[in-house]
């Protein structure tokens, strides 16, 4: 089966590039946008956990293009899937009360 270019070949992977996969790309090449190793994807795929939709079609997997840019946050509906990243809140310090009584842990000791 023929493998889409840039995974075998070593080229870049960039946001235009996922963006124009096909509908279906193989496990290999999910695999390594994912980083995951080819016995890991594999392994995944079989056991129903891979982080993707996986379509077993014969003994060939292929992995829905859609779902892949969603958990890569690449389609425009990914923003609202997207948590904020927590803000450092001023309360988990130690104020400068509790630093002056030697205690870090705010157990008010």
């Amino acid at each position: 089966m023929a493998e889409e270019p840039g995974i075998i070949s070593g080229t870049a992977l960039t946001r235009k590039y996922v963006m124009a996969l096909p509908p279906t790309v193989s496990l290999q090449t999910a695999n390594g946008i994912l980083s995951l190793g080819r016995s890991t994807g594999y392994a995944l795929a079989r056991r129903g956990e891979y982080p993707c939709k996986v379509l077993k079609l014969g003994n060939t997997y292929r992995v829905v293009t859609a779902d892949l840019q969603r958990l890569l946050a690449l389609d425009d509906s990914a923003e609202e899937l997207v948590p904020e990243p927590p803000s450092l809140l001023q309360s988990s310090l130690p104020t400068d009360g509790e630093v002056g009584r030697g205690c870090c842990c705010r157990c008010r000791c």
